[in-house]
């Protein structure tokens, strides 16, 4: 397997160029020596991996070629309708008390076939647990840095500054071995996110520290099939000018290999948010269907009726359709580039 460190100096675009490689392929071939070269030294030669099978990289990615999610931990399928709600208890006021124990941990991810990255996660999956609770609730996150490096839990939402999981505010950055507790109010209801908020923060970004953290309404929203959906990318030769990989949870082209499944009339959520570094847009673009769209789930009412969004690092959104037809449907990032690189996947229908 190969793995990844400090990589060759090697632009998406000049990855695109090679001709005769897939994704995982190009990625392959640009990246191999790389825990040689961290350690100072000389990378060792090696041929270019090609698409249809031999080396370490095997058969094409978008042809077949799948990672294994059992060595990974999780499977990008199941974290799409993965909502974990915590904990509950009542405060002496009767109050809801929400609690998690969230740990940040370094770890391999097979992000192709036969290519390994050194991730930095929340539970050992990119993306993080989706956090789930209920607006007005009192939520509780003990943050456990079982990393090599220093981190923290920076919430997307309404708390005070000492809670904010920055460094010099409050708890500050969390050692290695070291653990802290945030607590605040769950307010506004809507679709928010968690990320780390240590420095260089587009590394910690770029390596996989972020995750959904979902506030329901009071009232709650229309029953539906809900998935969550995290964009964002993998810049394997960590030289922050674009990425070679692209995703949705985690795994460039999972959902072509998996399509999601879902059943014609149903009403189905998507809970969208971009999570992408070192390119700054990303989109969402549904094939043969169009979406209610939701910015950020702070409102209860769509402001457009569209097949296409477009999303900056941190913007999110939800998207509500019902399928009329059976059959499968693709959804993809509408920069081609990103789609070719593993931002794509497929709806199939059922009825």
């Amino acid at each position: 397997m190969i793995h990844f460190r400090l990589m060759h100096k090697t632009t998406r675009r000049s990855l695109l160029s090679t001709a005769g490689l897939s994704a995982a392929g190009l990625v392959a071939a640009k990246s191999v020596g790389a825990a040689a070269h961290q350690h100072g030294a000389s990378a060792p030669a090696q041929g270019p991996a090609h698409a249809h099978g031999g080396g370490a990289n095997g058969p094409s990615f978008r042809a077949g070629g799948a990672v294994d999610n059992a060595l990974n931990g999780f499977d990008p399928t199941e974290l799409l309708r993965d909502f974990d709600w915590g904990r509950t208890t009542r405060l002496p006021s009767g109050r809801v008390l929400r609690e998690w124990t969230i740990h940040a941990l370094d770890k391999e991810i097979e992000v192709a076939p036969g290519v390994s990255f050194p991730a930095w996660t929340f539970n050992g999956r990119v993306p993080g647990p989706t956090l789930r609770c209920r607006e007005g609730e009192r939520l509780r996150i003990e943050f456990v840095n079982g990393s090599a490096h220093p981190h923290t839990m920076h919430f997307h939402g309404i708390h005070p500054s000492d809670m904010d999981g920055v460094p010099g505010q409050g708890a500050g950055l969390v050692e290695p071995g070291m653990r802290t507790v945030y607590e605040f109010d769950a307010e506004p209801f809507g679709l928010h996110l968690y990320h780390c908020h240590a420095a260089p923060l587009a590394e910690h970004i770029a390596r996989g520290m972020f995750g959904t953290f979902i506030v329901d309404p009071r009232a709650g929203r229309p029953e539906a099939d809900e998935l969550v959906m995290v964009q964002a990318g993998w810049n394997t030769t960590f030289d922050a000018e674009g990425n070679q990989l692209y995703h949705v949870n985690g795994i460039p082209f999972c959902y072509m290999h998996e399509p999601v499944r879902v059943r014609r009339g149903e009403l189905v959520r998507i809970y969208l948010s971009n999570l992408l570094e070192y390119d700054p847009v990303n989109s969402f673009h549904l094939h043969g269907n169009f979406f209610q769209h939701f910015p950020t789930g702070t409102s209860l009412t769509p402001i457009e009726f569209t097949d296409t969004i477009a999303q900056v690092q941190g913007q999110r959104g939800i998207l509500e359709m019902r399928f009329p037809h059976l059959g499968q449907f693709m959804f993809h990032a509408h920069k081609s580039e990103f789609a070719e690189l593993g931002w794509m996947g497929l709806f199939e229908v059922v009825a």
